[in-house]
């Protein structure tokens, strides 16, 4: 039975890999935003960093075939396989208690800076700051003049992305609880997601 883990709504969740390993992360719903994080394993201080993969691949949007970087240029994630239409965000920092008092929360607002943290100390584990997420499944639309939108996503339920570890990781994800903006579709109900965390198949020789 494959081993499928749930992201709760609102919520974030963490595990170990093995370089070699593989990573899918599915989009149960079809419109739920995943902020997703890797630390390599043995060195928390060095991460996957949205700043050094853009500048490597310049690009803003990865692809399959693409790699992402960490904050001392190496490659931590590789993308293999992506079923949904790659609309995936860089750009964006994790949401955080500050942004929600930007948006008129006067209390207390989920967040995926806190399921971070919250993920990470699951695993007896203290991550050495927020790095910007790369915000799978988000849709932030840019233009010509250079400004950027909050759009729904365009994923469908079921759709998926699969990464392979270059290093020995810890990954972590949050289902963004975002309600405010339309990032996790009109209806603005954060749902929950799902990994799996697996080995590849063995080549024939």
């Amino acid at each position: 039975m494959e081993d499928v883990r749930t992201i709760p709504a609102r919520r974030g969740s963490a595990a170990f890999m093995r370089r070699g390993q593989m990573v899918k992360v599915i989009n149960t719903h079809g419109e739920q935003v995943v902020d997703t994080w890797a630390f390599v394993r043995h060195d928390l201080r060095e991460f996957m960093s949205m700043e050094h993969t853009r500048a490597t691949l310049v690009k803003i949007m990865p692809g399959v075939g693409d790699r992402l970087y960490t904050t001392r240029r190496r490659p931590i994630l590789k993308i293999v396989e992506d079923t949904s239409p790659g609309v995936h965000d860089t750009l964006m920092a994790a949401c955080d208690s500050h942004r929600y008092g930007l948006l008129g929360c006067t209390g207390y607002h989920d967040n995926c800076t806190d399921n971070l943290w919250a993920a990470m100390h699951g695993l007896g584990l203290t991550p050495p700051e927020t790095p910007s997420p790369l915000n799978l499944f988000m849709n932030i639309p840019w233009q010509r003049d250079g400004t950027l939108s909050f759009d729904p996503p365009v994923t469908r339920p079921g759709d998926s992305i699969t990464f392979e570890a270059q290093l020995d990781a810890v990954m972590a994800f949050s289902a963004c609880p975002q309600d405010i903006l339309p990032i996790n579709g009109t209806a603005g109900q954060p749902t929950e997601a799902h990994f799996r965390i697996f080995d590849p198949e063995p080549r024939p020789c």
